[in-house]
């Protein structure tokens, strides 16, 4: 898939008056979202636990977590956020994609809504 970027907002809990909004690299090789550990803090985004990662250039390292409420293309849903490095670009991984309904359509690199979410 080309660079696609999705608008993400991320904020501690629903009703959050602080939020982190940025442009999310779509990555469809990630599983979770990633975003700089400074910009979570700031808007009162806390560590709960930590987990071992393999990068695209397949070393091995472990990061901080936060849950956060997820925000992208009029859809919401809630997930675990990675705490990077205060330089990485944000990621968005499957997981959010998928758990609102949509999909990357790997042959026109878009981005496209199921009709419905498999309950099955």
């Amino acid at each position: 898939m080309g660079l696609t970027h999705v608008t993400v907002t991320l904020k501690a809990t629903q009703k959050s008056k602080k939020k982190y909004e940025a442009g999310f690299l779509v990555d469809t090789e990630a599983t979770d979202i990633m975003a700089p550990a400074k910009y979570l803090l700031k808007v009162g985004i806390k560590p709960v636990g930590k987990t071992i990662y393999e990068l695209a250039d397949g070393s091995i390292k472990e990061y901080p977590f936060g849950l956060v409420i997820i925000e992208f293309m009029g859809e919401t849903t809630a997930g675990r956020c990675i705490f990077g490095p205060d330089n990485a670009e944000p990621i968005l991984g499957v997981t959010a994609l998928e758990s609102v309904g949509i999909l990357v359509d790997t042959s026109r690199q878009t981005l496209k809504r199921m009709p419905a979410i498999p309950l099955k």
